[in-house]
């Protein structure tokens, strides 16, 4: 059926047996192309083939197994020629068994739509498509928040203001829009993530005045995080979290005693290879769980 400009595409399943986890649920795609081939992010810039694959795998592989102490990780095969395709966290925002699928800004990333979307219908979700000429790139640019029926999106230099409309027919979900004003964080998961404790971890310099002054009328003082410059610079809003369970990569400061303060247990790894790229531990899951799974605490 359409709406608007919408196609959704439904599985030959019914709504019913769409996928429900009754655990927390990840997909990873191992960096077995990665590389920096091409400049489309500020991060990117002055380091075209500087990484190394055999270093980010074995980064990768740490995180994976971290991953799989906390919850069951599904891994997409990776595509030659499509590079960024570890960093799957930008290639839809899922929810109840629905998939809004990415519509990257950049040529280069477009290749892995096909293979999200194939994947996805192969797992039996609704996949609800994004339109070509409306520019979204997933949970990179909108994520919902602890409980699940709220979104965050963001719009600026990689996503247009139109989308949020689009994610918000997905899943009849209020949507609040954000602006980013600094190009460096180009996605909203560089600057802003929500807590499964109800605290927001944030860095304020990469907003306009007005999506300030939302993010404060919708979170007290008391449980804003706010991020430094440097700090920020060094991707520490780009987390996974997963009930109590926090993983980030290594920022030089107190930012993971701070979190441990709101009584999260926090793991740093080394993901250097990966910020060359423009992306940490959050751009590379995407969470297929519902929220109140993905953040129920256990023993």
């Amino acid at each position: 059926m359409t709406t608007g400009s919408t196609a959704v595409i439904a599985p030959a399943s019914s709504f019913a047996s769409l996928p429900r986890f009754d655990r927390p649920t990840f997909l990873m795609c191992a960096p077995e192309w990665y590389d920096v081939n091409y400049v489309i992010n500020p991060w990117m810039a002055g380091n075209l083939h500087q990484s190394s694959r055999d270093a980010a795998f074995a980064q990768w592989k740490t995180l994976h197994q971290h991953m799989q102490q906390i919850a069951d990780v599904r891994l997409l095969h990776a595509r030659q020629g499509s590079p960024d395709m570890t960093f799957v966290g930008h290639t839809a925002v899922v929810q109840h068994g629905v998939a809004t699928i990415s519509s990257f800004a950049h040529t280069q990333r477009q290749t892995e739509e096909q293979h999200l979307r194939r994947w996805f219908r192969d797992t039996g979700f609704l996949v609800w498509d994004t339109p070509r000429e409306t520019a979204f790139e997933g949970e990179g640019d909108a994520v919902f928040n602890a409980t699940g029926d709220h979104l965050w999106a963001a719009h600026g230099s990689r996503t247009c203001k139109q989308s949020h409309r689009h994610l918000a027919d997905a899943w009849h979900t209020p949507v609040t829009s954000l602006k980013l004003v600094d190009p460096r964080f180009f996605h909203l998961d560089l600057c802003f993530v929500p807590l499964s404790g109800g605290e927001l971890l944030y860095f304020p310099e990469a907003f306009d005045a007005d999506s300030l002054a939302k993010i404060e009328a919708a979170y007290d003082a008391d449980k804003r995080i706010v991020v430094s410059e440097l700090e920020a610079v060094q991707f520490g809003c780009n987390v996974i979290n997963v009930g109590r369970h926090i993983l980030m990569g290594k920022v030089d400061s107190d930012l993971a005693q701070r979190l441990k303060n709101y009584r999260y247990n926090v793991t740093e790894l080394d993901l250097s290879e990966f910020i060359l790229g423009g992306g940490s531990a959050k751009s590379l899951v995407l969470r297929l769980s519902d929220m109140a799974v993905t953040h129920a605490v256990r023993a």
